[in-house]
């Protein structure tokens, strides 16, 4: 099972469009899953929760998270992180970070639609969070590609001893 490379994943994670989903822990244990937008800055990713999210209280009161960020084409990359998210700005400061914010839309929708999408519901308030690449756990992978052994497309761990695929990854 191939694993991304830095670059790859740096690539992978910067690309346009792709949503991430973020799981958080309800105050009863269950897990809360959520797609966002995101954007990714100095090993960082940052989420941007409206006020009333559920996901955002969920933080407040427990900040351990986990992400994955997948895409449906080949060579099927995904990237999962389970870290701990940080409150950067609460709900009413969005005027401080609004040109990060400005950049998020960006990656979701043109140069006007995200100025548009920006001014129709710039007075409902959102909260900066991020979760750090490099205190979290990142576990990256993707199908072979190019010349690789097709072998190796699961982990070890999933192949049965004694079967064909064992000990060929």
């Amino acid at each position: 099972m191939p694993v991304l490379s830095r670059t790859e994943r740096s690539t992978f994670l910067h690309e346009r469009g792709v949503l991430c989903r973020i799981a958080t822990l309800n105050p009863d244990g269950s897990p809360y899953v959520t797609p966002a937008w995101f954007i990714e800055r100095a090993d960082r990713i940052f989420i941007t929760p409206r006020a009333r999210s559920v996901w955002l209280q969920n933080i407040r009161n427990d900040s351990r998270v986990s992400i994955t960020i997948d895409e449906d084409p080949t060579p099927y990359r995904k990237v999962r992180i389970d870290g701990v998210a940080r409150i950067e700005f609460e709900p009413g400061r969005d005027h401080e970070w609004r040109d990060l914010y400005r950049e998020i839309a960006k990656r979701y929708t043109s140069d006007e639609g995200a100025e548009q999408y920006i001014q129709s519901t710039i007075d409902q308030p959102r909260a900066l969070i991020s979760i750090g690449l490099d205190d979290s756990k990142v576990t990256t992978w993707r199908m072979p590609v190019g010349d690789e052994p097709s072998a190796g497309i699961w982990h070890d761990r999933y192949y049965l001893d004694g079967t064909a695929l064992k000990g060929q990854q």
